[in-house]
């Protein structure tokens, strides 16, 4: 957290805040949704993709980006590094309907500090972006527990190859079968998917792995021996 943050906490200043979603209706509700408290919360800024938010935020300096999980083709898991790396001081809030774990482990490992339901109702969310100013990492209560139980099982290695690098049960799949070879044709033949759908779970498993290509991936997988 920045200092700047702790002293605009302190002083009672409004949480300076811009909006990122590829919806017109959700940005229109969010700002409905916070004027009524335009002392604690004050909207600078609003963005419906990747490039318009990294330049509003490099620009505007806000201390809390609230961005969704997707936008529209692009993700914004991928915006919320390279917010994260560019300008350090903004938190970065995820807002999603994706009421999964696995997403906001993705989303913390990605940099974010913290990850909320669009359920959230008006005083809550404040509240929330009043506390992910002054340190603290925020997420949805019905997640935080299930959370929990998932780092045990994950500890335990409970889960499938990978589980722990975020990769869902058929990104894992696909991966091990990338691993003993096959092309994108024939995993799609032994899934029974698309190749399209195979090509989308390669795009999600490198992002994740934090590689370019299925040679990289294949390399991590071996290195941490996901599949033995």
């Amino acid at each position: 957290m920045s200092s700047f943050g702790c002293y605009r906490a302190g002083m009672g200043a409004p949480v300076r805040v811009v909006l990122v979603d590829d919806h017109e209706m959700i940005l229109a509700g969010l700002h409905a949704m916070l004027a009524g408290y335009t002392g604690r919360v004050r909207v600078v800024g609003q963005a419906g993709s990747s490039a318009e938010a990294t330049r509003l935020v490099t620009m505007l300096r806000p201390d809390v980006v609230l961005l969704d999980v997707r936008l529209g083709p692009e993700s914004g898991l991928d915006l919320c590094r390279v917010l994260c790396r560019q300008v350090p001081e903004a938190r970065v809030v995820f807002l999603s309907v994706y009421d999964d774990e696995q997403y906001v482990f993705e989303a913390l490992r990605a940099g974010a500090g913290g990850y909320l339901l669009k359920r959230v109702d008006g005083p809550e969310l404040v509240r929330r972006l009043e506390e992910v100013i002054q340190g603290e990492t925020v997420v949805d209560p019905t997640l935080a527990g299930r959370m929990a139980v998932t780092a045990a099982r994950l500890t335990r290695g409970e889960f499938w190859p990978g589980a722990n690098r975020g990769l869902t049960q058929r990104e894992s799949e696909v991966l091990s079968l990338l691993v003993s070879g096959l092309s994108n044709k024939a995993i799609a033949a032994r899934l029974v998917l698309s190749e399209e759908t195979v090509k989308s779970h390669l795009r999600a498993l490198y992002r994740k792995l934090e590689v370019t290509d299925r040679s990289a991936a294949i390399a991590v997988a071996l290195r941490e021996g996901l599949f033995r």
